[in-house]
């Protein structure tokens, strides 16, 4: 029952994947953020002075309000780059460019598992007995079998790289795996 109930629980968390989790705000992720603030703030002032549309007054405003939401998400930097003027914010480009390219990084989803198996190993040690000795027995098997997928995932991709015109074979003899296997499978690859 209890195999049944943690491979359940195992399998919810593939399922699920990986998507949402992402790493922490960098310092430059937070840098970035506090200088949207500064470039919102500073086009706000902008269009009061100049005098433009009340349209546009408006959106400037609303930036800036919206750009305080993204800083406090992210937390303040450690450090403040210059952001008194425009120049001193178009010079920034190269930051924004690093936060972006940071912002789309994701765990590896079989070091997230192998993590989790390491500290469920680690809790059911703890607990102890029969139950618990039989736990770390099967998650240790858990975290063997989710390590020979990991490699028999990446030695498919790789012979799909060398051998381009097998890929079409190779995907015709995977067509009969299931909706599940195909979900997990699809999600270990991204």
């Amino acid at each position: 029952m209890k195999k049944v109930f943690a491979t359940l629980i195992l399998l919810c968390l593939l399922l699920a994947g990986c998507e949402s989790l992402r790493f922490a705000p960098s310092e430059p992720q937070k840098q970035n953020a506090w200088l949207h603030n500064r470039t919102a703030a500073i086009a706000a002032q902008t269009a009061r002075a100049e005098e433009s549309s009340e349209k546009l007054r408006n959106l400037a405003q609303l930036s800036e309000l919206q750009s305080r939401a993204f800083t406090s998400y992210y937390g303040l930097p450690k450090e403040f780059p210059q952001a008194e003027t425009a120049g001193d914010l178009l010079a920034h480009s190269q930051l924004a460019e690093t936060a972006l390219a940071e912002s789309t990084e994701r765990p590896d989803v079989f070091q997230l598992a192998d993590s989790v198996f390491e500290l469920a190993i680690g809790i059911s040690a703890l607990l102890g007995g029969v139950y618990g000795t039989r736990a770390v027995r099967f998650l240790k098997q858990a975290r063997t079998k989710s390590q020979a997928l990991q490699e028999i995932i990446a030695g498919n991709e790789l012979f799909k790289k060398q051998n381009t015109e097998a890929v079409q074979a190779f995907k015709t003899a995977q067509k009969d795996q299931s909706l599940q296997t195909r979900q997990i499978v699809a999600q270990l690859k991204t």
